[in-house]
């Protein structure tokens, strides 16, 4: 049975472009009788408000769109990132990292999908623990785990090569996880099938395949759909202040009539749907 999901995190309100992502998820498991699933990433520290995560409920009643069981929230979920971080330690995965973001930038000769790719200044250092990050050393890992492959509905099979990205952060030093550990053990414990998300974290799952070797999860096949994007090209963004779902809401406009606009693509003025990866080789 296929299981899907839609894991917003609560450091600012909804937009249309979120309400596409849910969509997408919703519709693919209702057409194919499955589970629709709905996690809160609320690990995103002083950055998380949990008085949105009520809005995002009613912003997805409001679009017509229900999901199945109670909302799964990361929070909830502190103890498995740190037993994977150490299973990831013992097998001599991963190594402590000091360095800051300018000091990257200036030693960096590569760049990938989030940016200058990290040098490995760190792999071989003394460094100590406390206070640092937990980089997982990619050329290792992959040793260890041979090579994978993972699929993508409308891209097809796909190599894994999560060297493009470098040595990633799997623990913060300021969060309890980062990205990538987290949502990829997030959805091997909510059992989901079917990855969907835009195409600006299609080379994520890279990474994601590789950590799912590594700490033995069961490996969904993935759904990237397209982006809603401004005139400009720049995916829609609550930091630059794209209208909210629930300004909307409150407005009176219908929700389930938005929905279906999406579902049509039939998008405001100034916005369209991209197919193009965001950065990275």
């Amino acid at each position: 049975m296929i299981v899907t999901r839609f894991a917003p995190s609560p450091n600012g309100p909804l937009h249309l472009g979120h309400a596409y992502a849910a969509i997408v998820a919703h519709d693919l498991a209702r057409k194919r009788g499955g589970t629709f699933r709905l996690r809160i990433e609320d690990i995103d520290g002083p950055r998380s408000r949990p008085e949105l995560v009520e809005e995002f409920f009613l912003d997805l009643e409001w679009l017509g769109l229900t999901w199945d069981g109670e909302p799964a929230f990361q929070s909830r979920r502190l103890a498995s990132y740190a037993e994977a971080g150490e299973r990831l330690k013992a097998m001599g995965l991963l190594y402590p990292c000091r360095c800051t973001r300018a000091e990257i930038a200036a030693a960096a000769t590569d760049a990938g999908p989030d940016g200058p790719i990290y040098p490995g200044t760190c792999r071989h250092r003394d460094v100590e623990p406390l206070e640092a990050a937990w980089r997982l050393d990619v050329t290792a890992a992959m040793e260890r785990a041979g090579p994978l492959e993972w699929l993508d509905e409308s891209a097809g099979p796909q190599v894994a090569t999560p060297q493009i990205f470098g040595d990633v952060v799997l623990l913060r030093k300021d969060l309890p996880a980062g990205y990538h550990l987290a949502a990829t053990l997030d959805d091997a414990a909510d059992g989901i099938t079917l990855v969907t998300r835009g195409m600006d974290l299609f080379r994520a799952s890279h990474v994601h395949r590789l950590l799912q070797a590594l700490l033995e999860l069961p490996v969904p096949t993935w759904h990237h759909h397209g982006l809603l994007v401004e005139s400009d090209g720049r995916k829609l963004a609550k930091r630059r202040g794209s209208p909210s779902l629930g300004d909307r809401r409150r407005a009176g406009e219908d929700g389930r009539a938005i929905a279906d606009a999406l579902r049509a693509h039939r998008f405001p003025a100034g916005i369209s749907l991209s197919q193009v990866l965001d950065g990275g080789p």
